[in-house]
């Protein structure tokens, strides 16, 4: 593609790169130029116009930018992603469901590296989104681009971004008691609203005392598909009430613990095939902690293992919650 000025006699066809206001109206930028708009633009006396011009082997913006997008999501439905109709260079992708964005960063890194003009931005791995959500934009910067590198970044991208739904139906909570703890209504609140954004249902809650057996019969007769425990007091050591209280039950402690904060208390664990999550008490708050990414990826069928959550702590010092009662800063 050439870019610059030329004379306005010869720049038929080309595509207008400043709009231009004239007495008879306004010329839009990315106009393709007819010879009745050099007609007007010579009668306001303009020699010449800044103007792209296409090779044969470019392809211009919006064709550009649907290529891209369809390589990206090449099966849409299936990838819970809607594609918008391009203009000036863009096409947005949407959530058609509610869920949590599944991105292969290395293939949308590759994308990018292609040509400088050939760009997809996304929000970060495994954010999660409600339907409708904007998930993905590409931009196609200048006026057009040439086929080969089209090509290549197509290549790249190929399904580098989709919307994972939940898979799990439902889940059950149980809140642990003892004198003076907080409220468990704003609890069991909070926790109901976060399932709610992902479409699961809270199938039950249920309180028992703040002992390790009571926890445990709590777990083996749960009947959500998602355990989650919220105890009274914060779990502080792997031995403690809830975990000990799965171990009990039969279950598996497969992690103590994550680098983020607020969410340093969680713990991960499996009863019977059934994950179990033990919620850090900031879960109590709706505010952003690290139980979120847990809980989210679980409830979407996205594995997680000790080395997923060893990985958080890299953008994992989140937002203080100012109804903490142990603040990080004393």
């Amino acid at each position: 593609m050439k870019f610059g000025p030329v004379p306005v006699a010869k720049a038929e066809g080309a595509i207008l790169a400043h709009s231009l206001r004239l007495h008879s109206g306004v010329l839009r930028k990315g106009r393709v130029l007819e010879a009745e708009d050099l007609e007007k633009i010579a009668t306001e006396g303009l020699s010449e116009i800044i103007v792209a011009q296409l090779a044969p082997m470019d392809v211009e913006e919006n064709t550009a930018a649907a290529r891209l997008a369809r390589a990206i999501a090449p099966d849409p439905d299936t990838a819970h992603l809607r594609i918008a109709d391009p203009f000036t260079g863009r096409v947005n992708l949407y959530a058609q469901r509610a869920g949590i964005t599944v991105i292969d960063t290395d293939a949308v890194h590759a994308l990018n590296k292609v040509n400088p003009l050939i760009t997809l931005a996304t929000p970060r791995p495994y954010a999660r989104v409600a339907a409708g959500a904007l998930v993905g934009t590409v931009k196609i910067i200048s006026y057009a681009v040439s086929e080969t590198d089209l090509n290549t970044a197509c290549e790249s991208a190929a399904g580098a971004l989709r919307v994972q739904p939940a898979t799990l139906p439902d889940a059950t909570l149980i809140l642990t008691d003892l004198p003076g703890a907080p409220d468990s209504a704003k609890g069991e609140a909070a926790i109901a609203s976060r399932l709610d954004a992902l479409g699961v249902r809270l199938a039950e809650t249920l309180r028992v005392p703040h002992t390790p057996e009571a926890v445990s019969a709590a777990i083996m007769c749960a009947k959500g598909a998602l355990i989650l425990i919220l105890t009274a007091s914060a779990t502080s050591d792997p031995a403690d009430v809830a975990p000990l209280g799965l171990t009990t039950a039969g279950g598996t402690l497969i992690h103590f613990g994550m680098p983020v904060d607020p969410g340093n208390l969680l713990f991960l664990g499996d009863h019977k095939t059934r994950p179990v999550i033990g919620l850090p008490g900031c879960a109590r708050s709706p505010a952003l902690n690290g139980a979120d990414w847990v809980m989210e990826r679980v409830l979407c069928g996205i594995p997680v293992a000790s080395d997923d959550i060893a990985a958080m702590g890299v953008g994992g010092l989140l937002k203080e919650i100012r109804t903490r009662p142990q603040p990080r800063e004393g």
